[in-house]
């Protein structure tokens, strides 16, 4: 399909697969545009979006060689400004000056091989870093031990696994696997060295080094992505985060924390939310098309426009909700429970968010009239046209079965070789469904142009009902006639 693309559609296949992970059995998730998890309550739905947002950030997006920003630091240093005296300095230095020449050589592709050999070292010894992992992963589960995360079974603590791969064109580019038996976490990675950087990848270096390509290949444009993540908590978030960021502050002297000793500490997806939330400037900005997003969402869905006011200049910002048609703001408190649910996704989209970035977003249909869940199963759909990656759990059949149709609309779209004018649309490859039940394997629920995306559990809900109200008509009508014949 052409028109409506972005170069961020392009993903890399990112496969995460978990064994005795929290409440999870077993699961093996493909990353697409859109991730949907579904299912029962207390089966891992948000343990596995933590999990992806624990990754995301650890390796500083899914890239397609596991080289965080900070290893380019650390090359820059040895390139700039480490005395090259010493022999190993001086052939460490060399080796870089080598691979230079490679990178500058338009013609060839660059291989993760051609990088100096000290580098490709400490690049493997930073992908099995497990201290640096498992703090990632104890701050965003708020544990004291990795091992905290091993699920149970029949009494026995079995064995934890998590493998990350990352590949492209059915070649694994990097993987990286955890494990852990309750002893403690050990990490072990892979890098491909036949690996090719791509051309984005490739213009980090040549900005960070000033090397010119031959050319007008490629434009040096540094590349990155972030991860964000909307808790369930978002709503009470909303409504008290100056009186929480005010007690944070007091408690967060010495003589608060001794007089408070057992305080109970955020996650860390929560504490990164609360974090943008109260230092939230409007001014930063995200692209006009997270912009338009954000408007069409206002007026769609909460009929009136979220405001952010700052009492004090250098004080915590004010979230007010303008009805349409009113000439008065009214604060979240005072606001229906969906204003609160909806407004950190308009803040996101319109002053944090841009394309490329991860957006995890539990529940998105909370406290939503039907209506409005299908509405927001349409920026769901904008969202993916415009580049960024989403990742949701939801409960709401109304939500699955609008994403359906725009599936369906997107893929007859394809069948007519045409590309609608709104952005409302999805295809089939681009929307990967999991379904999470209790003791059994995580399954993906395959799109069905007759079912749509409908999880099998709903099915059996609807069919429970159905034969429930059936019989209580059929008592209701056989009570009437026994009164009739009194």
């Amino acid at each position: 399909m052409t028109g409506n693309t972005k170069p961020t559609d392009k993903l890399l296949d990112v496969q995460i697969s978990v064994q005795n992970f929290g409440p999870i059995e077993k699961a093996e998730i493909h990353l697409r545009p859109l991730t949907v998890f579904v299912g029962e309550s207390n089966t891992g739905k948000t343990y596995l979006s933590a999990l992806i947002y624990a990754l995301h950030q650890h390796f500083e997006g899914f890239p397609g060689s596991p080289w965080p920003a900070h290893t380019l630091f650390f090359l820059e240093s040895i390139y700039h400004y480490q005395d090259s005296s010493s022999s190993t300095q001086a052939a460490f230095k060399k080796e870089i000056l080598e691979a230079l020449k490679k990178l500058n050589t338009p013609e060839r592709p660059f291989k993760f091989s051609d990088l100096p050999q000290g580098l490709r070292g400490f690049l493997q010894r930073r992908l099995e870093d497990s201290e640096s992992f498992g703090n990632r992963l104890k701050r965003c589960f708020d544990l004291k031990s990795v091992s905290k995360l091993v699920r149970f079974s029949d009494g026995a603590r079995n064995e934890l696994n998590v493998l990350l791969e990352v590949r492209e064109t059915c070649q694994t580019r990097w993987n990286c696997a955890l494990q852990d038996a309750g002893s403690g976490l050990t990490v072990r990675g892979y890098v491909n060295t036949n690996t090719s950087f791509s051309p984005a990848e490739t213009a980090v270096f040549w900005e960070l080094f000033d090397v010119n390509p031959t050319g007008s290949l490629w434009a040096p444009v540094r590349q990155t992505t972030e991860a964000y993540y909307l808790p369930a908590a978002r709503s009470g978030i909303m409504q008290s985060h100056g009186v929480i960021a005010s007690s944070l502050i007091e408690n967060a002297t010495r003589i608060g924390l001794e007089r408070f000793p057992a305080i109970p500490a955020f996650s860390g997806m929560i504490a990164d939310f609360l974090k943008l939330i109260v230092r939230y400037d409007e001014h930063n900005g995200s692209s006009d098309e997270m912009r338009r997003i954000a408007n069409a969402l206002e007026d769609e869905v909460l009929r009136g426009e979220i405001q952010v006011k700052r009492p004090v200049p250098e004080g915590y910002p004010e979230f007010l909700y303008h009805p349409m048609k009113t000439n008065e703001a009214l604060r979240l408190s005072q606001s229906s429970s969906m204003v609160s649910e909806l407004a950190p996704l308009v803040l996101f989209l319109r002053g944090i968010v841009n394309p490329g970035d991860l957006l995890i977003i539990e529940e998105p249909e909370s406290h939503l009239h039907p209506g409005a869940q299908t509405a927001i199963a349409r920026t769901l759909a904008r969202l993916v046209r415009a580049g960024v990656r989403v990742v949701i759990t939801t409960h709401s059949d109304w939500l699955l079965q609008q994403l359906g149709n725009l599936i369906r609309e997107g893929e007859a779209n394809k069948r007519k070789n045409s590309t609608p004018a709104s952005a409302d649309w999805l295809v089939k490859e681009e929307v990967g469904t999991w379904w999470f039940h209790r003791d059994k394997p995580v399954e993906e629920i395959s799109f069905d142009r007759i079912e749509g995306i409908e999880p099998p559990d709903y099915e059996a809900v609807s069919d429970t009902l159905y034969d429930s109200a059936i019989r209580l008509q059929q008592q209701l009508l056989e009570k009437e006639a026994t009164d009739g014949m009194e």
